[in-house]
């Protein structure tokens, strides 16, 4: 399953399908030139389209808004803890060339928690998330976000590290493995909102007892129909489209 993750991650790249279509106009240039100028017209046509943003935008806001956001000031006095799934911390040769903590785009995910505690000190903290890249030889991502919350006085008594799983699968699966850990009690899930869906849909079907605490979010109400961003537009598509394959693999294996 991991591998077929990241099969699916390089397909929901749309540059992928782009520069695919560039090649195989190149081939039949020789051979077939009116078929190799239409694909060259197609992958030219696809390339500028990525950009026009309210379609990526409205695609993302049908995910974010499938759980309700949680306000700061929630009553929490009912749940036991919160996991914190993995996606927040910068990886690779950045992270081994620094000793500060380097998060991402997802950033709320590892803040959001901290401020939950804040207002609710009797919550468990269970981070989870191992080495997710390919052929990663770096710290897992446990690792990493034990260098952040260790940055901010949050000690390991304060916060669980699972540092094996490299999937939502196996998130749900490992962390439910954990010493001292009863997913039967009630727990909030903190994940970027756009991936919740798939995230609640996996904890529950491993039987957990979980409650949505969405952040990371990307959408507004709405977005103007001029709104264009090439660079912004091809990050967007890949990220609902990678989520959109996600939810499709896990729902044909029985993983949701």
């Amino acid at each position: 399953m991991f591998l077929l993750s990241k099969i699916l991650g390089a397909l929901a790249q749309p540059l992928t399908w782009v520069a695919a279509l560039l090649f195989l106009g190149l081939i039949l240039f020789s051979r077939r030139p009116l078929h190799a100028r239409r694909l060259v017209g197609i992958a030219l046509t696809l390339l500028l389209l990525m950009g026009w943003q309210p379609l990526p935008n409205w695609l993302i806001r049908h995910l974010e808004r499938q759980y309700a956001e949680m306000p700061p000031q929630a009553d929490l006095r009912s749940y036991v803890g919160v996991i914190v799934l993995g996606g927040a911390t910068e990886s690779g040769e950045v992270v081994q060339a620094h000793t500060q903590p380097l998060l991402n785009g997802s950033a709320e995910r590892m803040t959001a928690p901290v401020a939950a505690l804040l207002r609710n000190p009797h919550l468990r903290v269970v981070f989870t998330g191992g080495e997710g890249a390919l052929m990663g030889t770096g710290p897992s991502e446990a690792d990493r976000a034990q260098v952040f919350f260790s940055s901010l006085g949050l000690s390991d008594q304060r916060v669980e590290y699972e540092s094996t799983s490299r999937t939502t699968y196996e998130n749900a699966i490992l962390t439910a493995q954990l010493p001292g850990v009863d997913k039967t009690q009630r727990w909030l899930l903190v994940t970027s909102a756009w991936h919740m869906p798939r995230s609640m849909a996996t904890f529950g079907k491993a039987g957990w007892n979980v409650t949505a605490y969405p952040v990371d979010f990307r959408t507004g109400v709405s977005t103007p129909w001029t709104e264009y961003s090439l660079r912004s537009g091809v990050n967007r598509w890949e990220l609902v489209l990678h989520e959109w394959l996600g939810l499709a693999a896990y729902r044909a294996t029985g993983r949701l």
